[in-house]
């Protein structure tokens, strides 16, 4: 954010500070975020946006996406590849043009920052509020650091006219938020999020007519958006709205460390390691939820191939600890502990649809439908535990799709689709921690330490992390990887600016 100050913005600072103390409360809204307030009334602060410089035509303005990382590439991977309107008429039908051919993209992943799903279980829900109003306000500011050594932004980049939350988190506990905050800023920024778009995805696919058998819908997601009972919530209020009185089951399951093995968090898996560690924050050998189980190992099927476990043996011969080491076996933990989480209910219900609720999931589908297929042909004790919960035809909802359909509806009621003829572009950055951060802050290889990332307080004028440019130093090579095989679109655009 910047320090510039307009008139208007110094005479309303000087107004209050003339005002009596009392006063300050009448003019400032007293139920909003400290960091509300900071952006929308605060001149002196590192995060107040001249928002009264809103440009009032938002036609030619980019399109703006973030996530709590590298995940909602995926998001960003739809909307570039979106054929699903004629161009012209905007009815539904593919014209063999891409719907937002033309549009420019700033994308957002707030790497730095990430687990968002982390943030509830560590007690501190109200700075993961914090951190997605600040991820909007970068999207609507003008401004960004070229490294992370500045102490004020000196890059210029242009504002947003609508926001995608392409994160599950960000959206269970900020979108309302951020919704506050832009109709008190006037700039008539749209903001939309991926959990209503899941939901409504979900009741559409499975086509229910109101008079089906008993079933059941699985919900992954990470362990904050499933503590906060979003997707579970939403699907009955949509459920009701429908008027679908059928019976219907819904399984949510944390993915734990899922979400962080796929963005190659060192806490979670490390290819160079060879024996299980202490620092390890994934989950482990135990009886507790997200626990690894003993009797389950033959279920999970891990891949024990390229140090992708992590193991040591007890003297007995078995397993005297286990680490999750790669990201497909998180994928299969995740999925089996699903499944067997649904079979523990007793309720017997068929699964027939799996939302992938975080961004990241959707990387490893094939894992998953992997894992679903060997657990239909699971046989224990001569018979088969996961069969019947299983239906003939079982589908993965990713909520992408549906948001950047969505996205594309809501500029095309605005009249803020571009129609440029010029190539798509897109902005990608990336948050990095800041180098004046105490070393006691950050770990041996430069991240934010677990203790000084959930443990930090909300409404300081603190810069701990940065948003930069993406780049090869910032950028994991296996991520990158990741996104040259499986997102092509956004791959052809982000890499050539990558240095």
């Amino acid at each position: 954010m910047n320090r510039r100050i307009t008139l208007s913005g110094f005479v309303a600072a000087l107004v209050l500070l003339v005002l009596p103390a009392g006063c300050h409360k009448q003019e400032i809204p007293v139920d909003n975020m400290a960091i509300v307030n900071k952006a929308l009334y605060d001149t002196a602060s590192n995060f107040y946006v001249e928002f009264d410089e809103y440009p009032d035509q938002m036609r030619n303005l980019p399109i703006g996406v973030f996530d709590s990382g590298t995940g909602g590439l995926t998001v960003l991977e739809k909307l570039l590849s979106l054929d699903r309107f004629d161009n012209i008429s905007g009815s539904t039908g593919r014209d063999s043009i891409l719907d937002f051919a033309g549009e420019h993209f700033v994308y957002l992943a707030d790497q730095a920052n990430m687990p968002y799903g982390n943030y509830n279980s560590e007690g501190n829900s109200e700075f993961l509020k914090e951190l997605v109003i600040k991820d909007a306000l970068f999207l609507m500011d003008d401004d960004y650091f070229n490294n992370s050594i500045e102490e004020t932004p000196t890059g210029r980049k242009p504002r947003v006219k609508i926001i995608v939350v392409a994160c599950n988190t960000a959206t269970a506990y900020g979108l309302d938020l951020i919704r506050s905050m832009i109709d008190q800023s006037g700039t008539g920024v749209k903001v939309i999020g991926v959990i209503d778009a899941g939901v409504n995805a979900t009741l559409d696919a499975l086509e229910l007519k109101g008079d089906e058998a008993p079933f059941a819908i699985g919900v992954l997601a990470t362990p904050g958006t499933i503590a906060s009972g979003a997707y579970e919530r939403t699907l009955r209020e949509e459920l009701e709205r429908r008027g679908i009185t059928t019976t219907v089951d819904i399984v949510n399951q944390s993915g734990y460390g899922f979400a962080e093995a796929v963005d190659s968090d060192p806490d979670y898996v490390n290819p160079l390691l060879f024996a299980p560690r202490s620092t390890y924050r994934g989950p482990a050998l135990g009886e507790a939820d997200g626990s690894i189980k003993q009797e389950l190992l033959k279920a999970y099927n891990f891949d024990f191939s390229d140090n992708q476990m992590l193991a040591r043996r007890s003297p007995g011969g078995g397993y005297a600890s286990l680490q999750l080491n790669s990201a497909e076996n998180y994928a299969r933990f995740n999925m089996v502990s699903l499944l067997e989480r649904h079979r523990q209910s007793g309720k017997g219900t068929p699964i027939r649809a799996i939302i992938l609720g975080c961004t990241h999931y959707p990387f490893y589908l094939e894992t998953l439908n992997e894992v679903l297929a060997e657990l239909k042909d699971y046989r224990e004790d001569g018979r088969y535990p996961y069969r019947d919960l299983i239906a003939d035809e079982i589908t993965f909802i990713d909520p992408a799709v549906y948001t950047a359909i969505e996205c594309y509806r809501t500029l095309r009621e605005d009249g803020n689709l571009a129609y440029r003829i010029s190539p798509t572009k897109v902005d990608a950055y990336i948050s990095v921690p800041s180098s004046l951060l105490e070393d006691n802050c950050l770990t041996e290889d430069g991240f934010l330490t677990f203790d000084y990332k959930y443990g930090r307080a909300t409404g300081t004028e603190d810069q701990s992390t940065k948003q930069v440019p993406f780049s090869h130093s910032n950028i994991d090579t296996n991520n990158l990887e990741r996104i040259r095989l499986r997102l092509p679109y956004t791959y052809s655009l982000i890499a050539p600016s990558l240095k």
